[in-house]
């Protein structure tokens, strides 16, 4: 408990190795060449994934130039691809056992309160990320072209039309998975039959049926997780092994995460490169939905460069965009595999080794937050703002949420392939906005409870002066942490 309560505000301190390398100056003289090796060193990972990022970009416009089967054009993003499995295949095992172990490793009150404060500031920005896309629209107007572009008819891969009531209680059964085994692969989706009514073909009656749609149901396994944590926390002595056990479980998987995070740029680079070289007209694409393009872009840039890190600096008064630098890693990666769910490990890892968040908050909240939060799919649908709420974690999962919102307000869905067709590139940043908004969501709540944690000491401290007679908390204690005996601290983490 000791290290997770080290950092501050959501930042290391001060006498600690800094990850970045922007730490204090040594007291010990360096030579130009030592301090930029230093800082080059601490912060390769972050010059890795960024030469990524270019690297993917110039090779994806170069082999343009050439004429290559689609069969080609697969087998360039395959190991951008390999990321994106070594990325999913650890989600289920690092989301159900960090929230099981942290809800078991925080008092109930204080996990109430901590889930109270996140679902308040993912409402919050979701809201100003909505009325962000409503000024931006009316500004730019990206509805209005002088031209219709041509592009292919989505044909199978339309998303099928659905009732806005049933989209809701879609997200209510999704909570309650009847199945925990296949809500890791499948969820639940609400689909249409037309049936006769009274024996007769002439009046006809379109009837909901439930179905099973490909996708992991993260919203049940959350929600399962935490309540099952809390029940092993009811029991006392009883549940510590189990405790113990997803404890464990949940460390090694971090392990695997660093690992992964060393392949994270190589995968990136591949992942840009591809999805570059399978663009088709680019011209005349963006020339047509230029203005949407711009709406949508200068809209998230907004939220995510002034609106999150203002929100963060005015609460922690600490610099936001150091806190940013120290999740780039993450957001690369967003943005590379377009999937906040394939995120979540390496958003972990950043927020914790970089930027001082406890274990207990991040692993309690990201998985939370990347399942709630989508600040980039409320400013990319405008109107979206209750139903990016529990959409799908993946690529163009968002797409599927507008066809939701024109079906319920009676426009056509026909036109949805113009957005898909740049869906592409909008719903990467769509992405990296939502991760960042969970990543600064998480630095807040650590604000918040190293402050309650320091009332509270100063409190018992005071007490103590005054001749109460009161035992002065340990310095690992902390307000997330119940009445619990040393080695029951000891065993939970």
């Amino acid at each position: 408990m000791e290290e997770d309560t080290k950092a501050s505000n959501g930042e290391p301190h001060l006498d600690d190795p800094v990850t970045n390398g922007l730490g204090p100056a040594k007291p010990t003289t360096e030579t130009l060449t030592q301090r930029v090796k230093r800082i080059v060193s601490a912060n390769l990972l972050v010059i890795l994934t960024v030469a990524g990022v270019i690297v993917g970009i110039l090779i994806g416009l170069g082999v343009r130039q050439v004429d290559l089967t689609r069969t080609q054009v697969i087998y360039i993003g395959f190991p951008g691809e390999l990321l994106i499995r070594l990325l999913k295949m650890i989600i289920i095992p690092l989301v159900v056992c960090s929230l099981v172990s942290g809800a078991a490793s925080i008092d109930p009150k204080a996990l109430g309160k901590l889930g109270g404060w996140a679902m308040l500031f993912f409402l919050v920005t979701t809201l100003i990320s909505s009325s962000i896309g409503v000024v931006m629209a009316l500004i730019i107007r990206p509805g209005v072209v002088t031209s219709k572009p041509k592009v292919a008819e989505l044909g199978d891969d339309a998303p099928q039309p659905k009732e806005i009531i049933d989209s809701f209680l879609d997200l209510i059964r999704n909570l309650f998975p009847s199945n925990l085994v296949s809500a890791a692969f499948q969820s639940y989706g609400t689909g249409y039959k037309w049936i006769t009514k009274n024996g007769t073909n002439l009046t006809m009656e379109k009837v909901p049926i439930g179905l099973d749609q490909d996708g992991m149901n993260i919203l049940g396994l959350v929600v399962f997780a935490i309540v099952f944590g809390v029940a092993l926390r009811k029991l006392g002595e009883e549940g510590e092994i189990l405790i113990k056990f997803f404890n464990s479980f949940n460390e090694a998987t971090m392990v695997l995460v660093s690992w992964i995070m060393w392949y994270a740029p190589l995968g990136i680079m591949f992942l840009v490169a591809g999805k570059i070289v399978e663009m088709e007209d680019v011209v005349t694409l963006f020339s047509s939905l230029g203005k949407y393009i711009a709406c949508c872009m200068v809209g998230h840039l907004i939220h995510g460069a002034l609106v999150l890190p203002a929100i963060y600096a005015l609460f922690t008064r600490k610099n936001p965009y150091t806190f940013l630098w120290g999740i780039f890693t993450a957001l690369a990666t967003a943005f590379g595999t377009s999937s906040s769910s394939a995120t979540l490990p390496l958003m972990m890892k950043c927020v914790e080794e970089n930027n001082g968040v406890s274990k207990q908050i991040s692993r309690f909240i990201l998985p939370i937050g990347a399942t709630v939060n989508m600040d980039g799919a409320a400013l990319f649908h405008v109107t979206a703002t209750a139903s990016s709420v529990g959409a799908a974690g993946i690529p163009a999962g968002g797409v599927l949420t507008l066809a939701i919102i024109l079906e319920a307000v009676g426009l056509p869905t026909n036109d949805l392939s113009l957005i898909l067709a740049v869906d592409w590139l909008v719903d990467r940043t769509c992405t990296v906005l939502n991760v960042e908004g969970d990543a600064f969501g998480a630095g807040l709540l650590q604000h918040f409870v190293d402050r309650q944690a320091k009332n509270e000491e100063a409190g018992e401290l005071s007490e103590v002066r005054l001749g109460d007679h009161l035992a002065v908390a340990p310095p690992e204690s902390s307000p997330l942490m119940g009445k619990r005996n040393c080695k029951d601290k000891e065993s939970v983490m």
